[in-house]
């Protein structure tokens, strides 16, 4: 794997790539670490981008990530961290299975928190009930 240093031997080229196969070609250079990308469109806006859509998804799953890993970390549940240096690009049919299985586990998450905090609030409602009971009983027992 090369460096980008300023002092490193470089040349810059002009891609042209078909659409069909423009993913896989950027995914294959972004794993080698090799090349440097310059926005030959400054001036365009990026609602007007072709790929905003995918980004958006993106951006999307990287939410829900963040909101897994913000329950994982308050939960304290310790994960193993991958050894693995390189993971590469997953396939777009890869991201489309990695969004359902995100939305997914948010729904569950999200679930299972609402209903934690439903148990939590019957928990102590029963106490408070339990506990009330109790100081009638002694009240009323000491009556008679």
């Amino acid at each position: 794997m090369g460096t980008l240093f300023k002092s490193e031997l470089m040349s810059r080229c002009q891609l042209y790539l078909p659409p069909e196969a423009a993913y896989n070609c950027v995914a294959e250079l972004g794993e080698l670490g090799l090349a440097q990308f310059v926005d030959l469109n400054p001036d365009v806006s990026a609602f007007q981008r072709q790929f905003v859509g995918e980004v958006k998804r993106c951006e999307e799953m990287e939410r829900k990530l963040r909101y897994v890993e913000t329950e994982i970390v308050k939960e304290k549940i310790v994960i193993a961290e991958e050894s693995e240096g390189n993971i590469p690009a997953p396939a777009p049919r890869e991201i489309v299975e990695l969004e359902a299985s995100l939305t997914t586990i948010e729904n569950n998450l999200r679930e299972v928190n609402t209903n934690y905090v439903a148990l939590r609030k019957n928990h102590l409602e029963l106490s408070e009930l339990k506990n009330m009971l109790k100081k009638t009983e002694v009240f009323l027992s000491e009556n008679q």
